[in-house]
């Protein structure tokens, strides 16, 4: 038998849900539910399309032209999205994550981070999945700064939410009171304004139609739990996805550029604890200190 282009395939099951993590980036490459996809998945044999389940970590999203300033240096990441001039979801995605344990519900990976010239950091993280049979999936990210110096940090994921039929028909409620509006190279320029009014108040539920939409919302409506919850329903169930206070932005896409017949066959929702350009801005940026640890939770049910 061949060997899975994406590595090891840790296959996880609870109940009528299945998921499969990868051991490229610790990727989420399958999620079902009676057999029925939650998320847009892919094969063994190919690389994660348009970011497909991927974990973003130290950044999600744009840094414009790949550059920030940290403590006095002027820092440069490689440009991976030459289309945007800019650095784009991090530095672990196609990483192998090496297996820390496994149980049939569970899957724990972790990944050591080390510094280079335009993140000169170490990391120590570590991601774990588990499945419910209730519940569903919860994903749990953790990082360590096992370095010496102060390092700049941010984490985001990248699923996109699927009911199995086009999304224009799909009824979608978000949580953001703001969005942020960002210009023709994905980069804001401003601060988040409010969405009232607007073409992006999805707070109440309404059919997707053909809006196209690919930005960040912050200020985000929460349940009593504190978790902010993103709603896709079709003819038949729902997809949500949750997110905890460490994630204070969620990125919505419409999977517009998603190449073939999965363009606009989910909606892409990615908890993210820092805006687009995080690492530039300084907006909601984590800090984390020699020995400091920060830990995000986010989750994807069915009904």
């Amino acid at each position: 038998m061949h060997s899975a282009v994406s590595g090891g395939q840790f296959t996880l099951s609870a109940g009528g849900y299945t998921a499969v993590v990868t051991e490229s980036g610790a990727g989420l490459r399958l999620l079902r539910l009676d057999g029925e996809d939650l998320v847009l998945s892919y094969g063994p044999q190919q690389v994660a399309p348009a970011a497909f389940g991927q974990l973003l970590i130290p950044w999600p999203n744009r840094i414009e032209r790949g550059r920030y300033s940290w403590e006095g240096r002027e820092l440069q990441l490689d440009i991976s999205e030459p289309r945007f001039d800019c650095a784009i979801h991090g530095l672990v995605r196609w990483l192998p994550w090496s297996l820390e344990s496994q149980t049939p519900e569970a899957v724990a990976l972790t990944c050591r981070l080390l510094g280079s010239p335009g993140y000169p950091f170490r990391l120590a993280l570590r991601a774990e999945y588990t499945l419910d049979a209730g519940s569903g999936l919860t994903i749990r990210v953790t990082a360590l700064n096992d370095g010496e110096t102060a390092a700049p940090y941010g984490h985001g994921a990248h699923p996109y939410l699927t009911v199995g039929e086009p999304i224009d028909g799909c009824t979608v409620q978000a949580p953001g009171r703001g969005h942020l509006p960002v210009d023709a190279t994905m980069i804001p320029r401003g601060p988040a304004e409010p969405v009232d009014g607007t073409p992006f108040d999805l707070r109440v539920p309404r059919t997707l139609g053909d809006l196209r939409i690919d930005r960040a919302f912050t200020d985000l409506e929460r349940d009593a739990d504190g978790r902010a919850w993103v709603h896709l329903t079709g003819t038949a169930r729902t997809t949500s996805l949750w997110s905890d206070r460490a994630h204070p932005w969620l990125e919505l896409y419409t999977a517009d550029a998603v190449p073939g017949p999965e363009r606009r066959a989910g909606l892409g929702a990615e908890p993210m604890t820092c805006p687009p350009n995080g690492f530039a801005s300084g907006t909601d940026l984590v800090v984390l200190q020699p020995g400091d640890v920060f830990t995000g939770t986010w989750g994807i049910t069915s009904d």
